[in-house]
């Protein structure tokens, strides 16, 4: 064969064993292998303890009904019962230890991230019932009206 197919293939092996060389250098020994043998995904055995270190920062509506059962059983008879706690109160990652990490947002552009009117008809989104913020109640908070947990009932004034 001429050295026009031989070039191009030397060249193309280089790369690939430039590769297995890189990936041999950077890739932990530890990476993929589990107790069953050599399993593919983003796995190192050596680091289980690092990752059972994080703390969970979003922990689910369940933690609180705990402490909060008379709000957990209102927002679970209402339109609102598929929402997280944590959506409306931020996460509950030092909440138990610090009840000052958890955020009582009662803002108005709260409730708008989700009611705000929109056009969209054929989305879920669009079948959401919104508002016009300029029109209904401009300048109120929802809260003075709407029980967040269960906007259904009336504020008892």
């Amino acid at each position: 064969m001429k050295s026009h197919v031989w070039r191009p293939l030397f060249v193309a092996l280089g790369i690939v064993a430039l590769i297995l060389l890189v990936r041999l250098v950077l890739v932990p020994s530890d990476f993929g292998v589990h107790e069953q043998g050599y399993m593919y995904g983003m796995h190192r055995k050596s680091n289980e303890g690092e990752w059972k270190a994080v703390k969970v920062k979003y922990q689910g509506s369940e933690t609180c009904k705990e402490c909060h059962e008379k709000n957990y059983k209102d927002i679970k008879n209402s339109p609102h019962l598929e929402i997280s706690c944590e959506n409306c109160h931020g996460p509950l990652l030092e909440h138990p230890e610090s009840p000052a990490g958890l955020v009582i947002d009662r803002s108005r552009e709260l409730c708008l991230r989700c009611h705000f009117k929109l056009p969209y008809k054929p989305s879920d989104r669009g079948s959401l019932k919104g508002i016009n913020p300029d029109t209904h109640n401009p300048k109120a908070e929802c809260v003075l009206c709407h029980y967040p947990h269960n906007p259904i009932r009336e504020v008892k004034k």
